[in-house]
């Protein structure tokens, strides 16, 4: 893929992520637990990790979590956002690279929801200094499967026809 491609193509895949984290604040979830979400920005994502690889995907999760605060959310949905994302991304990536004989797309995707999910307790249990958010930890993990899953396949019966309009292998 040339250079201009891949910026192009780059800048497409922030827009649209960016969308999707906008539009996800706005998609009432029927599950009335804080903190659970479709996760939408994640096909994004996956996608940048397979199609570009993993300096673009973290470029992607950055800028896009860095807007979507300006737009709708502060300092503190930026940081949760982020932490999240980055550490979500590094665990796809090193599935994807190295255990993709042994993995779905789907299976990717469940492992960096619930990655998320991790990372973003983390975070709220360091600014409060309270390890007693783990507890919370396995409902974001249920919902992190499910939701990761859908993620997962939506990616998973894109990526052939996406490939193609790209034209790459």
């Amino acid at each position: 893929m040339t250079k201009t491609k891949t910026i192009t193509l780059l800048g497409l895949l922030i827009a649209q992520a960016l969308a999707l984290h906008v539009i996800e604040r706005f998609i009432p979830v029927p599950i009335p637990i804080p903190g659970v979400k479709l996760g939408l920005a994640n096909i994004i994502t996956l996608f940048t990790i397979i199609i570009l690889g993993f300096k673009e995907a973290i470029l992607v999760v950055i800028v896009r979590t860095f807007l979507g605060s300006l737009f709708a959310g502060g300092p503190s949905s930026f940081l949760f956002s982020v932490i999240g994302g980055l550490f979500s991304t590094v665990i796809m990536y090193m599935l994807y690279k190295w255990f993709y004989r042994f993995f779905s797309i789907p299976t990717i995707s469940i492992a960096g929801a619930v990655a998320h999910n991790i990372g973003q307790i983390a975070v709220a249990s360091f600014i409060v200094s309270n390890l007693n958010l783990f507890y919370y930890l396995p409902a974001l993990i249920i919902s992190g499967v499910i939701t990761g899953f859908f993620i997962g396949l939506a990616v998973q019966f894109a990526l052939k026809p996406l490939k193609i309009i790209l034209r790459i292998q």
